[in-house]
């Protein structure tokens, strides 16, 4: 072992979780982003890499229309390239059309997506909070009916850009209706990265207030502020064991142009291996993928993880 391989030294810190599941998100809140089109191949190949490191959970693509999602307009295509891949792989379901093709396709676990606030529901779906909940009612009752997992995400639930500060109940409220419809686990986002520790903590303890039981929570931290990681930190001391991130970094989201890239997977891997929590991730394979990645969009990975280990490798 180098001295570069026994960092970060391993100092557990009493009362966090043992493991924790990373959720994969940057096949598609990642590269949805992207100005350009990443072709299918490197997409396919992209997925393949970050289950070879060891991610047990790859968001692959978006069953959205393509006129609102070009950069993932080819997910029939893409889906068949990794059903093989060992790993669960999620697909984003906007509405009954879109599971119609994700089950056509055999996906077993799928995603609505609804918002804290009425600016960005508007905004993201055209439509009120209420009126989205309703369109995903009866795509969530089939899912459930198909035996196949549902994961309910909900954005700005810590600030708005239209609307500045977000009320923690008007967050429970939307969080559980969606649970109450059949979701079978919750990403709380921090769509445009205004979150600090104690607001996270403090939605945590509603939420548990109001019977939404920790374990059905993971946490979605955008790094604008530079947060994510003292947000994830808080959301670990609370019992959460589910983190959303992006391998290197990638992602925003667009329709909320302040928000930056997703936590990287690099600097949450990095720093859960420092406190001693198993993720089942190989650091250095994950790192390597961001990496070729990164060429392949032709700029520099924002991970600070991937450019300290990357440099380090020259």
């Amino acid at each position: 072992m180098t001295t570069a391989d026994a960092l970060p030294m391993v100092v557990p810190d009493q009362g966090l979780p043992a493991r924790v599941r990373i959720h994969e998100v940057g096949p598609r809140d990642g590269l949805q982003n992207e100005q350009g089109t990443v072709p299918t191949e490197v997409k396919a190949e992209f997925i393949r890499r970050l289950a070879g490191a060891g991610l047990t959970t790859v968001e692959a693509t978006s069953f959205v229309h393509p006129r609102w999602v070009p950069q993932l307009a080819d997910a029939e295509q893409l889906f068949p390239l990794v059903s093989d891949v060992p790993a669960e792989l999620p697909v984003l379901v906007p509405n009954e059309r879109g599971l119609t093709r994700a089950l056509a396709l055999g996906a077993r676990r799928v995603a609505v997506f609804a918002s804290a606030t009425e600016s960005f529901a508007k905004a993201n779906l055209n439509r009120t909070v209420d009126e989205a909940l309703a369109m995903f009612e009866p795509v969530v009752a089939r899912a459930k009916a198909e035996r196949v997992h549902v994961r309910g995400y909900l954005s700005m639930c810590f600030g708005d850009p239209w609307e500045g500060a977000v009320p923690v109940e008007q967050v429970v409220r939307v969080c559980t209706a969606l649970l109450d419809m059949g979701c079978d686990e919750l990403s709380l986002g921090d769509t445009i990265g205004v979150a600090t520790p104690g607001h996270v903590a403090a939605l945590l303890t509603a939420l548990n207030e109001r019977g939404v039981p920790t374990p059905a929570v993971g946490v979605h931290f955008h790094d604008t502020y530079g947060q994510a990681l003292a947000n994830t930190l808080a959301a670990l001391r609370h019992g959460v064991t589910t983190v959303d991130a992006s391998a290197g970094g990638l992602g925003g989201c667009p329709y909320a142009k302040s928000a930056t890239g997703n936590l990287a997977t690099e600097d949450l891997v990095w720093m859960l291996r420092g406190l001693g929590i198993d993720t089942g991730v190989d650091l250095g394979r994950l790192v390597a993928t961001s990496a070729w990645m990164a060429e392949r969009l032709g700029r520099p990975s924002p991970s600070r993880t991937v450019r300290a280990l990357s440099h380090k490798e020259q």
